[in-house]
């Protein structure tokens, strides 16, 4: 162990950071590590005195002691690709040196958390650690009951489940696994041009296509002056509070308006609900292709309303040639409610204000349109010219973390 790390041993925070499915990419790994450990520094930019680096296959975050670890913790969880997190003691990677080290975290367990049974689980990572992972457990558990009088073992449902993690370098002590949101790091995954509006379920598509390791560029359709301002700035909160995850990105404010009166001057009523989907699809794809975008996302449930049939989804898929995400398709409207709960998004997105699809909704909307007629009614529509003029009018808004 070098000098260096010998003076700093728990003089500061030390977490382990462990990647989830980033261990399974081969001979990939190396680039995925460097794309999450880039995440992690940018993140905990905002905090001074802090430094991330990968050792021996593992992150780890060094954190001056006056930091508040768990506004650090915090941080760390909301990237995408880490597992878990460990706050650590570290050591010497010599017996006494982890047994002394392992009392002194059991007495600050004892006093903080009132800890009265353990178990310790050991592994050592250095195959040439001269004492095996059963023995370790064994000496390291007999001397934590020496120097803890107070505490006893209990393998099968302890206070404290106690990890020694022997390294080559140093060894680290720790009990929690703090799970983090998994996923792949951002960056690793193209690039997506999600549909966002003020609902549940459009943020929660968004972050979930993220979690995949998806850059984010957004497009949000609103019908001032029958939508308001208010309704727009209530989903500018709501990205912001998935840029908290996915980073700062741009959205693409379209007013629709022009092409719902044209719709509904020249198009059967209970079709308009399709057709104005199929122009919001268009739209987007057309926004995705100037901004390098891959892919299309939307929030779209199936069966959730009109829109959302399996017919409605084939007729709305044919008006573009993207590939259109879908991360929602199968899951329960109370599944994403606890998502959307789980990221912070739902309070803000029940927020009771005007979205552009609910203008101009038709009493009794087609549920299984055909795509003929669907087509019929749209020769009616001068498309190409709607279109142009929609993208033409676009306002830009930069997205920046709530």
């Amino acid at each position: 162990m070098s000098e260096e790390i010998k003076k700093e041993m728990n003089s500061e925070h030390i977490f382990i950071v462990r990647c989830g499915e980033v261990a399974l990419k081969g001979m990939n790994k190396p680039y995925f590590e460097r794309m999450l450990l880039d995440r992690i520094k940018k993140l905990l930019k905002k905090f001074d005195g802090v430094r991330a680096y990968r050792h021996e296959g593992l992150i780890f975050v060094r954190a001056d002691k006056s930091l508040d670890k768990n506004a650090i913790i915090k941080e760390i969880g909301k990237v995408f690709g880490v597992a878990s997190i460990s706050p650590a003691m570290e050591c010497d990677s010599n017996m006494e040196a982890i047994g002394k080290t392992a009392v002194d975290y059991m007495m600050e367990a004892i006093e903080e958390r009132g800890v009265k049974t353990f178990k310790v689980e050991a592994k050592r990572a250095d195959k040439n650690f001269p004492v095996k992972s059963p023995d370790i457990g064994r000496q390291i558990g007999a001397a934590v009951l020496k120097g803890c009088k107070v505490l006893k073992v209990d393998v099968h449902d302890p206070d404290c489940r106690l990890f020694v993690d022997v390294r080559h370098d140093c060894s680290y002590i720790y009990q929690d696994k703090i799970p983090g949101y998994g996923g792949l790091p951002l960056g690793t995954n193209g690039k997506g041009m999600t549909l966002l509006s003020g609902g549940i379920d459009s943020p929660v598509a968004t972050w979930m296509m993220a979690k995949r390791g998806m850059l984010i560029e957004a497009v949000h359709f609103h019908s001032y002056p029958y939508t308001s301002q208010r309704a727009q700035e209530k989903v500018e909160e709501l990205a912001s509070l998935v840029a908290t995850y996915c980073g700062r990105f741009k959205m693409h404010v379209i007013n629709l308006l022009p092409i719902q009166e044209q719709i509904v001057q020249n198009c059967p009523e209970e079709e308009t609900t399709i057709l104005v989907r199929r122009f919001m699809m268009r739209i987007a794809e057309k926004l995705a292709q100037q901004t390098g975008c891959n892919m299309l996302i939307t929030g779209e449930n199936l069966g959730q309303v009109a829109s959302q049939t399996a017919e409605a989804l084939v007729v709305t898929d044919a008006s573009v040639k993207m590939p259109v995400m879908r991360p929602l398709i199968g899951l329960d409207k109370v599944d994403i409610m606890d998502l959307a709960k789980e990221i912070g998004t739902y309070e803000k997105s029940i927020e009771p204000y005007e979205d552009c699809c609910t203008v101009f909704l038709p009493k009794h909307p087609t549920t299984k349109p055909k795509l003929e007629r669907i087509l019929m009614s749209e020769s009616k529509l001068d498309c190409e010219a709607l279109i142009d003029a929609a993208v033409a009018s676009e306002e830009v808004i930069e997205i920046r973390p709530a």
